[in-house]
C-alpha cells in the first residue's frame, strides 16, 4: 500500500509538470512564462513523497548560498544516496560543484539530472554556462537550444547571439 502511495505521488508530480510544460511551450508572454517557471521550480524542489528530503534540500541550498560548500556537499550527497532518482538533488549538487569550480563533476551531475528530467531548463542553462567557461561554445549553444525546445521564452536563450559573436570573433 505504501508503494502505491509513493507511485501515486510521483505520478501526480509528473502530471503537474507535464501540464505546466505544455503551457510553457505555448507562452510568448515573459511574465506568464516566469510564473509557470516558478511553479515548475516549486515542484522540482519538493520531493514527491518525503518531506524530510525536501527539508534537507532546503538546508543544503541555504548552506550553499552562505558559502558552506563542504557541509552542503555532505547534505546533497546524503539526499542522493537516499533517493538517487530525485533530479533536483542532482541539480543542486551540480550547482554546488559549479560554484566550487569543479566543472567535470558538475557536468556529470547535470547528465544525471537530464537523464531523470530531460526538460530541466535550469540544468541545461548550467551546462551551457560550464561550456562557456570551458570555451566549448558550440556545446553551450546546443544546451541552450535544447532548453528553448521546452521553454521558448527562456531568458538564457538570449546568450545564444552573444556566444555566436564570440565564435565569429575567434574565426577572424
Amino acid at each position: 500500500m505504501l508503494l502505491t502511495a509513493v507511485h501515486s505521488d510521483n505520478l501526480d508530480q509528473k502530471n503537474k509538470l507535464d501540464k505546466l510544460f505544455k503551457q510553457l511551450a505555448k507562452i510568448n508572454n515573459s511574465k506568464t512564462a516566469e510564473q509557470l517557471e516558478k511553479k515548475i521550480w516549486l515542484i522540482w524542489n519538493q520531493h514527491p513523497n518525503n518531506l524530510k528530503l525536501t527539508d534537507r534540500l532546503e538546508l543544503g541550498t541555504e548552506l550553499m548560498h552562505y558559502g558552506n560548500y563542504d557541509y552542503a556537499l555532505e547534505v546533497f550527497n546524503n539526499i542522493i544516496y537516499t533517493d538517487p532518482k530525485w533530479s533536483e538533488a542532482w541539480n543542486k549538487r551540480a550547482t554546488l560543484f559549479f560554484l566550487m569550480k569543479d566543472y567535470k563533476s558538475s557536468l556529470k551531475d547535470i547528465d544525471k539530472v537530464l537523464g531523470l528530467e530531460v526538460r530541466h531548463f535550469g540544468a541545461l542553462s548550467g551546462q551551457a554556462r560550464i561550456y562557456i567557461k570551458l570555451k566549448e561554445y558550440e556545446k553551450a549553444i546546443l544546451s541552450l537550444k535544447k532548453a528553448l525546445e521546452f521553454y521558448p521564452s527562456f531568458r538564457s536563450g538570449e546568450l545564444i547571439p552573444e556566444i555566436e559573436k564570440i565564435i565569429k570573433e575567434q574565426i577572424i
